[in-house]
């Protein structure tokens, strides 16, 4: 049975999402502040967080960056602001997914379940190394290097670059994107694979043109350094 920690100061909105992943069949822990968040996954294992960005004490997004530090926990993060800068802040500190609120329960459970699904697949580790001009991708350590330097990546980023390398030369539409790193039956906003190449780019350093952006149909990676 996978196991969901809630993490949100309103709770109305705890109950809501604890009766409705119950019904799913998951185990439920509820917590009330980022720091207590923490503090439990210090202490226990879970298969999803969902969490609130505005919360007393400690906030949602730097719960997230500290839980990560220690645990790979997939995050889907609430919030009553839905602007691009907060998605993509989201998303620098290793956010698997965001919801706006208000918001269905019905497609909360959706996205959950999409993201423990893919999690859980991921973590069958394989054994192939790719390598083009001086980004070194390692799926069994699932790590990235530079020009011989380590380059810390979110699971998204780490994904979308996995995934590109391992087509290169071919063009990936969005839509190609999204089902693989985000699951067959994600239902966010394709701009979301932008966000993430925008912020994968930065990370590459000199091989940041890797990444072809391909006009009206998507990405390609071709390292010709």
């Amino acid at each position: 049975m996978a196991r969901i920690l809630i993490c949100d100061d309103e709770p109305d909105i705890v109950s809501m999402i604890k009766r409705y992943a119950e019904r799913e069949g998951y185990e439920i822990t509820t917590v009330s502040d980022g720091r207590e968040a923490i503090q439990i996954c210090h202490r226990e294992d879970f298969d999803l967080i969902i969490m609130d960005v505005m919360m007393p004490d400690t906030d949602g997004f730097t719960a997230c960056k500290k839980i990560h530090e220690e645990k790979d926990i997939p995050v889907l993060m609430l919030s009553a602001r839905g602007t691009e800068y907060d998605k993509l802040f989201g998303f620098e500190v290793g956010v698997d997914d965001y919801v706006t609120k208000p918001f269905s329960p019905k497609e909360l459970m959706a996205r959950a379940g999409v993201i423990i699904r893919r999690h859980s697949q991921s973590s069958e580790k394989s054994v192939k190394r790719l390598k083009s001009g001086g980004i070194e991708l390692d799926e069994l350590g699932h790590e990235v290097y530079v020009d011989g330097e380590k380059t810390e990546l979110t699971a998204k980023e780490y994904g979308i670059l996995c995934y590109l390398m391992h087509n290169q030369g071919i063009v990936l539409t969005r839509d190609q994107i999204m089902n693989r790193v985000w699951g067959y039956d994600y239902y966010g906003d394709d701009r979301t694979v932008d966000w993430q190449i925008k912020l994968l780019r930065s990370k590459l350093g000199k091989y940041r043109d890797s990444i072809h952006t391909i006009r009206g149909a998507g990405y390609k990676f071709e390292n010709e350094a």
